[in-house]
């Protein structure tokens, strides 16, 4: 039988010191889902097995305070939940996270931390995190966050969610952001903003002194170089770039 080289007994043995001993762990065979708690900070470790064992649908089958001994509880527990930190020492809890994904794709990952970032938020979905809840979050929103992780949904804390798709808007709007003075002929401008006031193409082309089929052919021009789908992101464009007054929206004909 092979003996395990000296860091990987080292690892075990600081493994077994967070709560978990290779040499004895077993599946327990019951309905439960098995989790297995990731943190470094050894009061709050305890303090989260204290609060999961309460749950009755939740077993805590080990915990550890780095992602090397994570990694072999994993191997030797086989947790359907982790819930882990990313300020890990050693390496981050990213790398944890994008590691254990590829040793169990099954396994379910939810993230609790005091890290509110968008890189950090974005990198650990990315890396295979299926939740990820904010440390002054409340008991009842952890819980949500496990359960919804265990159940194969994806689940973020309000906080972060806001901050994920605030990121998103920012982004797509940078990358589809143009200066109208650049993209945009005068014509075009009155065009986009009757369009923006609600006028239909008749009404445009009498006030323009246009053909309906010439005021067709500027809408289609707008909506292809403004990357805008419909009359709503007409409107949505013309007030941000200061096309028109919001409050001449009702004043549309």
């Amino acid at each position: 039988m092979a003996h395990p080289t000296h860091n990987q007994s080292g690892t075990a043995a600081k493994a077994a010191n967070d709560g978990f001993d290779p040499r004895t762990a077993a599946p327990s065979g019951t309905t439960k889902k098995r989790l297995l708690v990731v943190e470094d900070h050894a009061i709050l470790r305890d303090g989260l097995r204290a609060l999961l064992e309460l749950e009755t649908d939740l077993e805590v089958v080990g915990t550890v305070g780095d992602a090397d001994a994570a990694v072999i509880a994993v191997r030797h527990l086989r947790p359907q939940l982790v819930l882990t930190d990313i300020a890990l020492p050693g390496r981050s809890g990213i790398e944890l996270i994008r590691e254990l994904s590829a040793l169990d794709p099954d396994l379910r990952i939810v993230v609790l931390t005091g890290h509110t970032s968008e890189e950090y938020i974005r990198a650990a979905l990315n890396a295979g995190a299926h939740g990820y809840v904010l440390k002054d979050s409340g008991r009842s929103e952890l819980l949500h966050a496990i359960r919804s992780a265990a159940a194969g949904r994806q689940y973020l804390c309000a906080a972060v969610a806001t901050k994920v798709v605030s990121g998103f808007v920012n982004r797509y709007e940078a990358k589809h952001a143009v200066r109208p003075e650049e993209h945009v002929t005068g014509r075009e401008r009155e065009v986009l903003t009757r369009i923006a006031l609600g006028q239909s193409n008749k009404t445009i082309a009498r006030e323009l002194g246009l053909s309906v089929k010439t005021v067709e052919k500027h809408r289609a021009n707008l909506m292809r170089k403004l990357t805008l789908h419909n009359a709503a992101a007409v409107t949505l464009f013309a007030l941000r770039q200061g096309f028109i007054d919001p409050t001449s929206l009702d004043r549309g004909t």
